[in-house]
């Protein structure tokens, strides 16, 4: 409870700190100045033209971000900008919402304006994450470390980079999960889209198979397998050796080159088709089983417990 209640109380004690050097300096500069708020005037006519305002400037919004989202680039790059600039666009609907409807209720901007650059050095200090995550989301961009599109992983967290805001990243992985995080917090970023990546698939079987006639026979089937998944596979798999010496089997790994988004069905693929192919060529992939072997010197006890 303490953890939780020491930020608070630092905050708080900045918004005072803030408030207290704000005033002083609106009075200096006639921003608070009596005759500017004589002039604020709120009737219906002031109203009506708020409320068109406000109506318009969002209908002008919405169609430039209906406009931005109408082409689907395949280049992560070009969708990234286009989400940037539909977030860049709701920021600016806010600011200029917020200067001319101060305008039309009759309050002098212009003052504001002189004097926002000290207030404006004041709510810095308090506002220290807010810039720090625009920074550091206008150099991601800028260094093109991840893109819209991207396959990325962030303290554990796997998935598909949805939307790059000025402010968050959206990322959400294959069972529809979003995570929003802070582009300041966007540290230690793995790219997974930068190559491509393998699925892994270990295909046992028995220990009487003839491994090296079967050798011979696994390119032939590897070419078989890449034909009818090209779509997924980017070339045709390949064969590694003997993964291991299970207890029942010998295992064998096969590996298969795909795109990052792929890498899970692509090992069911493989998986699918391995075990296909070695049942047409006779091999099949065995089970656990228990042998039990009994003395022939022991005789069964054929007592019975109890009698009726």
């Amino acid at each position: 409870m303490e953890n939780k209640a020491k930020p608070k109380l630092i905050g708080l004690i900045i918004y005072i700190i803030i408030l207290g050097i704000a005033v002083p300096v609106g009075i200096l500069t006639d921003t608070f100045s009596i005759e500017q708020i004589k002039n604020i005037v709120i009737d219906l006519s002031v109203i009506i033209k708020l409320v068109i305002m406000i109506a318009g400037v969002l209908a002008v919004t919405n169609l430039l971000n209906l406009l931005l989202s109408l082409p689907k680039p395949k280049n992560h790059r070009t969708r990234s900008l286009l989400s940037i600039f539909c977030s860049l666009i709701k920021y600016v609907a806010g600011v200029v919402i917020l200067c001319w409807g101060l305008s039309i209720i009759g309050v002098n901007i212009s003052t504001i304006v002189a004097s926002v650059g000290i207030v404006a050095l004041i709510i810095g200090f308090s506002a220290e994450s807010l810039i720090a995550d625009v920074v550091t989301g206008a150099f991601m961009i800028f260094e093109n470390q991840y893109n819209v599109g991207d396959i990325v992983e962030v303290d554990g967290f796997r998935g598909i980079v949805t939307n790059i805001g000025i402010r968050t990243t959206r990322i959400t992985d294959t069972g529809d999960n979003v995570k929003i995080i802070n582009n300041s917090a966007m540290k230690n970023i793995l790219n997974r889209s930068d190559k491509l990546s393998r699925s892994v698939s270990d295909i046992c079987i028995p220990y009487n198979t003839d491994l090296e006639n079967l050798e011979s026979q696994l390119p032939n089937l590897m070419n078989d397998i890449y034909v009818q998944q090209s779509e997924t596979f980017k070339a045709p798999p390949r064969y590694l050796g003997v993964q291991s010496l299970s207890d029942s089997a010998v295992v064998l790994r096969f590996v298969a080159d795909v795109d990052e988004k792929d890498i899970f069905s692509g090992t069911r693929i493989l998986n699918h088709d391995l075990l296909l192919g070695f049942r047409k060529l006779g091999v099949e992939c065995p089970f656990p089983q228990l042998d039990v072997h009994m003395d022939k010197d022991v005789k069964p006890d054929n007592n019975d417990s109890s009698e009726e």
